[in-house]
């Protein structure tokens, strides 16, 4: 790191910065000890705008033989001397000052803050002096609170409502690491969930995880709630987390930290490229799935026009369930409720499962709940493709036909189950 110090008017700040030159960038340092402490910002993408929304600010420390320190090793010594809050507030000032030569115009400042920084009313007042003095409005500031447990909780959740009244907002760091729970969502009520890096990990791996990320996406959602995934370092982590529907996104693929602002042109081709890639596997995996039904929805329809014929269910689902992965069709009344038992073809299916014997006799059962039920009641006479879910029979992904017809002069609806082990996408409906 090459620096050309010169010192800045002490009126400006109540701490001491020094100017610097680093790859053309001009920003400030301050000291801390024997370390020389600066500023990087690493930018965060909003996937569907394809531009950078705002930016993380960074701590960067080097000694006096100008070699890195990391800055877990600079804020575990000043834990150990008792100096935490000291240095986050001048890590708090000196980003503020730093990002106030950004030159970003409209975009959010993330900003770690340690928990004892919103509940110290000193502290607090501090961050919001520098806000004034610099004429950085609240509304500019993502507060991202560190993943560390919190002494009072409801002290923590009670400063946050207080953050957000004045117009910041909070973003909860690492979720699903450590005391970062689905408890701290409903105690802080974040407007953003930053979800913590080996979640996107171990989505990377297969076997239906990415599945399970893109339903904790959707949770947070329905909990009003933002999501950003971090830690984005290749292509394939880029198209998980697209397709598991994040609002943001942050990592070395999309941009590594820097003292300036990031090429925008170059961020919006690359997650153009990206967004044109998954819509091509999108279409192909489309595709796929409906070659793939084909011969079931065949089957099926021809089963339903069978039974509207007034032939008894056990007689017209044969075909259907003669193919490889169908595994058993019922009849449900026009509440819901099933009538009859389910009608399977191999006596071979149960003798797998038998530790989910009690769920093996449906008869009465009532499925109203369920979306193939109710989008059959809703478009009579048209077959119905659910989006593959957990089936409660054998605990494995499922996908269910269904079809509303008339027997006689009652309505039916008639389902059929087909086991979707090896599709790990969701079926278009």
């Amino acid at each position: 790191m090459t620096t050309a110090h010169q010192e800045r008017p002490a009126a400006a700040s109540p701490y001491r910065f020094e100017r610097e030159m680093t790859s053309g960038y001009e920003r400030l340092a301050a000291q801390h000890h024997d370390l020389t402490l600066t500023s990087v910002f690493q930018p965060i993408f909003s996937l569907s705008h394809q531009r950078a929304v705002g930016y993380e600010a960074l701590l960067r420390a080097h000694d006096t033989l100008d070699r890195t320190v990391p800055p877990l090793d600079v804020f575990g010594e000043a834990a150990r001397h008792g100096e935490l809050l000291q240095l986050d507030r001048l890590a708090q000032a000196l980003h503020l000052e730093n990002f106030a030569l950004l030159g970003a115009e409209r975009e959010w400042l993330f900003l770690n803050v340690h928990p004892g920084v919103l509940t110290d009313p000193f502290q607090a007042a501090a961050l919001l002096a520098n806000l004034k003095r610099l004429a950085i409005a609240p509304r500019r500031i993502v507060l991202e609170v560190l993943e560390q447990r919190a002494d009072d909780l409801e002290r923590l959740a009670e400063a946050t409502r207080e953050f957000r009244a004045l117009g910041f907002l909070i973003a909860l760091d690492d979720f699903g690491a450590g005391h970062s729970n689905i408890e701290r969502i409903w105690q802080m009520n974040p407007d953003i969930v930053k979800l913590d890096r080996m979640m996107l990990s171990h989505a990377g791996h297969g076997n239906g995880r990415e599945a399970i990320l893109h339903g904790l996406v959707t949770l947070l959602h329905e909990a009003g709630k933002l999501v950003l995934v971090e830690g984005i370092e290749t292509e394939h982590e880029a198209q998980i987390a697209l397709a598991c529907e994040a609002d943001f996104v942050q990592g070395h693929f999309f941009g590594r930290p820097a003292p300036g602002l990031p090429d925008s042109a170059a961020a919006t081709a690359c997650i153009g490229e990206l967004t044109e890639r998954y819509r091509q596997q999108a279409d192909a995996r489309e595709r796929r799935d409906a070659q793939r039904l084909a011969p079931y929805l065949r089957a099926f329809e021809r089963a339903a026009e069978r039974l509207a014929a007034g032939e008894s269910l056990d007689e017209v689902c044969w075909n259907f369930l003669a193919l490889d992965d169908a595994a058993r069709c019922f009849l449900l009344d026009a509440h819901g409720r099933q009538a009859g038992r389910n009608v399977v073809l191999r006596v071979d299916r149960a003798s797998p499962e038998t530790r989910f014997l009690p769920l093996s006799d449906a008869q009465g059962a009532n499925w109203l709940r369920r979306p193939y039920f109710r989008s059959a009641i809703v478009e009579p006479g048209r077959v119905q493709v659910t989006r593959p879910y957990l089936s409660i029979n054998e605990a494995q992904p499922c996908v269910t036909l269904s079809i509303a017809v008339r027997v006689g002069d009652v309505l039916r609806v008639l389902c059929g189950d087909i086991d979707w082990i090896d599709g790990e996408q969701a079926l278009s409906a």
